[in-house]
């Protein structure tokens, strides 16, 4: 995986329908390797739906007894303790069921593969780089795959059970009961993970934006408390309206933010060393 092609001699430089070339197969491989981790997640039918999928759905799940333990100890009550959820999940369509393994298994495979995805990724933009940028390869592939997996753990373990907790109890009457269709409830989950998994990644963006000259980190530090407004209304919006739900959700974001600021200041002092060398 540390082979990455070689930067391009100035005399040997590809054409704009070479370049497009060059995509077009590293973007096969990657769909190919989606492909294949998403079929080995195929006939793991039993723990990708009644494991991991309908995890969050029970009251045993073990989000739901830590969240328990938090909202006691701080004296609030989060309606994170109970047993047993109130709604039923349903598939109200003839192929509903196998739609949803279908495309549960390609976003499975998705995640399977991302660091191969990112393999590929990095193997286009490899040769428009300096060789000593070159050389950080497998860091950025491992720090890239990382993050991403963390924000899927934190999606699934922290933001699904959030949001599955507050709508599914949520009533407008005790005369209408939840019964959920099949495909809403994997959105839900779906959108919860992959969402958190891209959020995660904006230091990488934010490296890649400062070294472009998008955004600096002076640029990162006057917007700080604008950030902090737009977090904290997101994480209104995706959470509960309680605040435990509220903070749990935004310091990580807070964190990666203050982080992409420090990398963004490496990653500008770096490159106004390149200018005047």
């Amino acid at each position: 995986m540390d082979k990455i092609a070689p930067q391009e001699e100035p005399g040997n430089e590809m054409s704009f329908l070479d370049h497009l070339e060059e995509l077009r197969w590293h973007l096969i491989r990657a769909v190919l390797a989606i492909v294949i981790a998403g079929g080995i997640a195929f006939m793991l039918k039993s723990f990708i739906f009644d494991v991991l999928l309908f995890g969050p759905s029970r009251g045993d799940f073990f989000s739901y007894d830590m969240l328990c333990r938090i909202s006691t100890y701080v004296g609030i009550d989060g309606g994170f303790c109970f047993e047993e959820m109130p709604f039923r999940i349903q598939s109200r369509t003839m192929g509903g069921q196998f739609s949803a393994h279908v495309w549960t298994s390609i976003t499975a495979g998705f995640i399977i593969a991302f660091p191969y995805v990112i393999y590929e990724f990095w193997k286009f933009v490899a040769p428009a780089m300096h060789s000593t940028e070159r050389k950080h390869a497998k860091g950025f592939i491992f720090v890239t795959s990382l993050l991403f997996f963390i924000g899927v753990l934190f999606g699934y373990y922290v933001v699904t059970p959030l949001s599955i907790n507050f709508l599914g109890k949520y009533q407008v009457s005790e005369t209408v009961f939840n019964d959920f269709d099949l495909s809403s409830y994997i959105s839900l989950v779906r959108a919860s993970v992959l969402a958190s998994g891209l959020i995660f990644e904006l230091p990488i963006v934010i490296y890649f934006l400062t070294k472009v000259g998008v955004v600096t980190p002076q640029f990162l530090r006057k917007y700080r408390k604008y950030a902090l407004i737009i977090v904290l209304i997101l994480s209104a919006v995706i959470t509960p309206p309680d605040i435990v739900s509220q903070i749990i959700v935004a310091i990580p974001v807070l964190i990666l933010y203050e982080v992409s600021i420090v990398i963004s200041r490496i990653m500008y002092k770096e490159e106004k060393e390149k200018l005047k060398n």
